[in-house]
């Protein structure tokens, strides 16, 4: 994607997969003797040779939800519902974690560590959790999410109280319901999550950003944003416990690091994949089509990194209230009567994961019969952002 607004300090997959590049390309002063080439780095070496495509299998489970890449250890890791499960680059299964019940959604992977952060939902218990994989514990097929020591949970008290939230005053919480006045911002839990800088300090603390899931619901106004939360994990340690299914935990932090909305009119269950892409110091959220008239209901959109975030009012509120409020990055189809901006991609939804050099990893869904069940697949394939409307993600060919 091209480079635009302030200068980003790279991240650690910007150094892995685009500094190496740029030093090798860069060129001496005209009147200086030509310098040696140095040799290709480990870094350039191991972008390019990854691959056009990544098989994440097929599964009895739920359809596949995200995807994180780990370049650095030839590892990625599809999110299949229920299922985690974990591939080298050329698809071959290394092992999965299974015994979910609760909605495993977006995944990302710390690169300071290698483990795996994705988004999971208890809404019958109203818990909601950030699953953290020990990646490095994963050594085989069918380990159990809760006997095998391979995860642990993060309580985030923040989404339970906006998904809780009595909005009508009657006295009743309604419960897992689109079709309600309940749950702030029309909140159904979350799913979008993605590391990258804190919101309006480029090259600050890398942070964990969480997208909330939104309900559909064309019958009110106060479910037109999508809401970020930013939390710094370092300051988890301690707080992340075993996954007890029968007994969820409420050990997390009390509050997010910061709060943030972005204005895009309502979507069906708000950001699907949420995406930091280093190359362009933007973040990429992908969803499913809102249904609301009077809005684009885009299937893409792309939050500005280059401006930090504004207080301002938070539309269609029953009480007013001003938050801090991100803007979208310009090109796509700018809808003029709303000013939103985005495109009518139909990739992102099932994953999305960007290398930093302006290609990313777009996950497709698939089916296909096995076992006498019809199994779930996701294949990542390797495009190059373009911009171009109205898909701005070019395949790119082995």
């Amino acid at each position: 994607m091209r480079a635009t607004g302030p200068w980003k300090r790279p991240t650690t997959r910007a150094v892995a997969l685009g500094a190496a590049l740029a030093a090798l390309t860069a060129t001496a002063p005209a009147s200086a003797e030509p310098a040696p080439a140095d040799p290709p780095s480990a870094a350039a070496e191991t972008a390019a040779a990854l691959p056009v495509s990544v098989d994440g299998g097929a599964w009895r489970s739920g359809h596949v939800q995200g995807v994180a890449l780990d370049a650095a250890r030839g590892h990625m890791y599809f999110s299949f519902t229920d299922t985690l499960v974990k591939t080298d680059l050329s698809g071959t299964v290394l092992g999965t974690v299974t015994g979910l019940t609760g909605h495993l959604g977006d995944l990302d992977i710390d690169e300071r560590d290698g483990r795996v952060y994705g988004s999971l939902e208890y809404k019958a218990a109203e818990a909601f959790y950030i699953a953290i994989f020990d990646t490095d514990r994963i050594t085989r097929v069918g380990m159990d999410a809760e006997a095998d020591g391979v995860l642990t949970t993060v309580h985030l008290e923040e989404v339970v109280a906006d998904y809780t939230a009595d909005m009508d005053g009657d006295g009743v919480f309604d419960g897992n319901v689109a079709d309600t006045a309940d749950h702030r911002y029309g909140c159904s839990g979350i799913d979008g999550v993605s590391f990258g800088p804190e919101f309006g300090r480029p090259g600050g603390r890398t942070m964990l950003t969480v997208a909330y899931g939104v309900y559909s619901n064309a019958d009110r106004e106060d479910n037109d944003h999508q809401v970020l939360l930013q939390y710094d994990v370092a300051r988890w340690r301690g707080l992340d416990r075993p996954l007890d299914q029968a007994d969820p935990h409420t050990s997390g932090p009390r509050r997010p690091e910061g709060k943030y909305f972005v204005y895009t009119g309502n979507t069906t269950y708000g950001v699907q994949n949420l995406e930091y892409d280093a190359a362009s110091g933007d973040w990429f959220m992908a969803v499913y089509n809102g249904v609301k008239p009077h809005f684009p209901n885009h299937s893409l959109y792309v939050i500005d990194g280059s401006r930090p975030p504004e207080p301002g009012p938070v539309r269609g509120q029953p009480r007013e209230e001003h938050g801090l409020l991100l803007s979208l990055r310009g090109g796509g189809e700018v809808h003029e009567p709303t000013g939103v901006s985005g495109w009518p991609v139909s990739g992102g939804q099932y994953g999305l994961a960007s290398l930093g050099d302006g290609r990313f990893y777009v996950v497709e869904r698939g089916r296909r019969d096995g076992d006498g069940a019809t199994l779930e697949t996701g294949v990542a394939r390797l495009h190059r952002w373009t911009g171009a409307v109205p898909d701005p993600f070019e395949p790119l060919e082995g």
